[in-house]
């Protein structure tokens, strides 16, 4: 390989956990490309802080849920920038509900989104990265949800169980072209979406008694990007306080 760095897509990147992420690679040296739905300010916002920091990075914007549009900016993007090393596929949606009370949009916007997303932005990455001979990353996020189910969550957690079966099984395909595949599956995570009544509730379910920092799910994503876990594939790692 020459000595350019390494390009990595973290999908959801402009906040939160995929925020963690995009900057905890960028300080390991990769090239992060952050992408982002909507509020470009915020996707603009990481990559200036990376930047600033020494390291590379851009920008990409696409809804993960529509498959078509997702695949040709990709392509696009492939076109110019040539494969990507690694992807972590984070990006996701909630919508919560009792399953009774679940309308199909509930249902289907989940499933298109978390698990749809993984097969729109996997596939058109997947090709190029094996043509480039030189290995490779990939760690999709999954959920505490995904490993033991939860109330008011039958949508969110048939997604993240998917992405876990989905990754199992191609990490056995790509294990020969030397890339890895694995799931990280946080628990209850500091976010701005922790607040409230759940969060009184989701505490006592916490055998640490506190919740997870964006940053520590990122460490975890980046030690699995790093050579030394070049013998780690097709695992589920938890940060999830103790929860299962």
């Amino acid at each position: 390989m020459n000595n350019l760095p390494r390009r990595v897509l973290v999908t959801g990147a402009n906040r939160g956990i995929g925020k963690a992420i995009a900057l905890a690679l960028a300080e390991q040296g990769f090239c992060v490309t952050v992408h982002y739905r909507s509020q470009p300010a915020e996707a603009d916002t990481v990559v200036k802080q990376i930047i600033d920091q020494g390291g590379q990075a851009d920008r990409i914007q696409f809804d993960v849920s529509q498959r078509q549009a997702t695949r040709e900016t990709l392509e696009r993007h492939l076109e110019k920038n040539g494969a990507f090393y690694g992807v972590v596929c984070n990006a996701g949606i909630t919508r919560d509900n009792a399953f009774p009370s679940l309308v199909d949009d509930d249902w289907d916007s989940v499933i298109s989104t978390n698990l749809g997303g993984l097969f729109n932005v996997l596939k058109p990455l997947i090709m190029p990265m094996i043509k480039l001979r030189a290995g490779g990353r990939i760690v999709n996020l999954s959920s505490v949800s995904g490993l033991v189910g939860n109330r008011g969550q039958a949508n969110y957690s048939a997604s993240k169980a998917g992405i876990i079966g989905a990754s199992k099984s191609l990490a056995i395909e790509l294990a020969k072209r030397k890339i890895t595949v694995n799931c990280v599956a946080p628990g209850v995570i500091e976010t701005d979406m922790i607040e409230g009544v759940f969060a009184e509730e989701a505490i006592k379910m916490i055998p640490l008694r506190r919740f997870g920092l964006p940053e520590e799910v990122a460490a975890t994503v980046s030690f699995l990007f790093s050579d030394k876990a070049g013998y780690i594939t097709r695992q589920v790692i938890s940060v999830n306080g103790g929860m299962c």
